[in-house]
């Protein structure tokens, strides 16, 4: 996912990241981070489970919400008591937390604070055109590195209360955390901290979007002929839509997260009414890809 830097120890940077995406002030945001070794400088206390999670997945899409360090602005947090801290797996990243480390000559956080580059709740972007048409002008510069990999937000874990709990899907699942820490996940709670892009609607297209069976998609474009509608389906194509209107992809999560907001913004931009996406499997291994389409949807 490409994202909107900002030091996240510098209000300035955080306001100015905060006005260019129309980001809600109260909303948290991720902060990037080196490696293991500055968990310490965002937080009160990382417990071993945290620990065992950031062995296994870092740099991954892993985030890791925890309690914060006092030190820790307001504008990053939300105004919450935690933190959520990751270590992307990007080279390109990875050579950017570097440099910003030794460009700061006192031993104090690293750490950039960087939501998805694109308008607060639309579609995130997976490549450097995407950042280009969202924000244009707006960002100072773009690194292009590439489409994105993994292709939708990573997994947020939830490690600041006494049971964990993932508060946020993603492509490391549940099974996989509770693999690592040999002991059942809790369920999310209301009690839990806010996190990013867990709002009901987010992730939205231009168009309507709409989550359906197979024999749905078909009744619905033989209803409604004449309308402009185009549709996100499962391993077969769909009969009488132009190729532009239909987007196809197998029925594998990983290929499937990698080109899902590539697929809804190519559909999106052809000036369609109406997109239909065929519901993938309710599975654990879609259930980051289901999170998004649902969240999509509920506009």
């Amino acid at each position: 996912m490409y994202g909107l830097g900002a030091d996240a120890t510098n209000a300035g940077a955080l306001d100015r990241l905060y006005q260019v995406k129309g980001r809600p002030r109260a909303h948290p945001l991720i902060v990037h981070v080196r490696g293991t070794e500055d968990i310490a400088h965002w937080t009160r206390e990382a417990p071993e489970a945290a620990c065992r999670l950031a062995r296994a997945f870092w740099p991954g899409p892993l985030t890791l919400v925890l309690k914060r360090a006092p030190s820790v602005l307001d504008a990053v947090t939300g105004g919450q008591d935690t933190v959520a801290l990751r270590v992307p797996g990007h080279p390109l990243a990875q050579s950017l937390l570097a440099a910003f480390g030794e460009g700061r000559p006192d031993a104090g956080p690293v750490g950039i604070a960087a939501p998805s580059a694109n308008r607060y709740g639309k579609v995130s972007p997976t490549t450097a055109q995407h950042v280009a048409a969202d924000l244009g002008a707006e960002v100072d510069l773009i690194l292009d590195g590439g489409p994105c990999e993994v292709g939708i937000e990573s997994t947020i874990v939830d490690l600041s209360a006494e049971h964990v709990a993932i508060l946020r899907p993603g492509r490391i699942t549940a099974a996989q955390i509770e693999q690592v820490l040999d002991a059942p996940l809790a369920p999310p709670g209301e009690e839990r901290p806010k996190t990013p892009g867990t709002h009901a609607s987010h992730y939205a297209t231009r168009a309507r979007l709409r989550l359906v069976t197979r024999r749905q998609m078909i009744d619905a474009l033989a209803a409604n002929r004449g309308r402009r509608i185009a549709v996100l389906a499962l391993e077969v194509s769909v009969p009488r839509l132009p190729a532009a209107l239909c987007a196809v992809v197998p029925v594998v999560p990983a290929q499937y997260e990698r080109t899902l907001y590539a697929n809804l913004r190519a559909l999106d931009a052809t000036g369609v009414e109406l997109i239909l996406v065929e519901t993938p499997p309710d599975t654990a291994a879609w259930a980051g890809v289901r999170d998004r389409l649902f969240r999509a949807a509920a506009r």
